[in-house]
């Protein structure tokens, strides 16, 4: 069974926590920082909550465990709604990517704060879970931030670019899923999307790992 899925039945259960974690915190920033610019029409959907449930895509989420990869249900933003559209729209792409650094720094605070305490010696498997924790939520981050539809990334580079790009980004945008899916299943993956996983998101970790560890050491 296991040859079937992208993890082991081991790690399926820090996983499954971490995405109901991770998926909620990223959906729930979008929608909070849209509720404050002048949005509601995520919080008129039950969005603006940190129930699971809520946020969750059962097909995105079952994907995850078999191909290594998925998605949460979008949170709906109306930038009719906002005072400063273009500042508001990059806010609220930037907040969900950003959720899930500040949980992967969480998560390496905990890890380091356990192990210099001697409280992970009664925790089985507390480690193995942060790694996950950690890992996943900068997949998340680093990921979310790539310029290709349907992710924050695109979403904060239409708000940058100047109106007549923008118009032209918003036209083909109805191509992303299919050029986003060609870049991930493909073999142009071995240059576009592994060397982010091979370099940029290891770097990254490697970055928060030195610091919390001299923090605590």
């Amino acid at each position: 069974m296991e040859g079937f899925l992208a993890y082991s039945l081991r790690e399926i259960p820090y996983v499954a926590i971490t995405l109901m974690i991770a998926f909620t915190f990223h959906e729930f920033a979008h929608a909070y920082v849209a509720y404050k610019f002048g949005d509601y029409t995520a919080q008129k959907q039950g969005r603006l909550t940190l129930n699971p449930l809520k946020h969750l895509d059962p097909f995105g989420t079952i994907l995850i465990f078999i191909a290594g990869f998925g998605w949460a249900r979008p949170v709906p933003v109306n930038r009719f709604f906002f005072k400063k559209p273009r500042l508001a729209g990059i806010l609220v792409s930037v907040a969900g990517p950003l959720s899930n650094l500040v949980l992967a720094a969480l998560g390496f605070l905990l890890a380091f704060g356990l192990a210099r305490t001697g409280l992970a010696v009664n925790l089985p498997g507390v480690f193995e879970f942060f790694e996950i924790f950690n890992w996943l939520n900068l997949v998340l981050f680093v990921f979310n931030l790539l310029p290709f539809p349907p992710l924050d990334g695109y979403r904060i580079v239409e708000d940058l670019a100047p109106n007549h790009i923008r118009a032209k980004m918003t036209q083909y945008e109805q191509y992303g899923v299919l050029i986003f899916l060609i870049l991930v299943i493909t073999p142009l993956d071995n240059y576009t999307i592994q060397p982010i996983f091979d370099f940029i998101i290891p770097g990254v970790w490697q970055g928060l790992n030195n610091f919390f560890y001299n923090l605590f050491f």
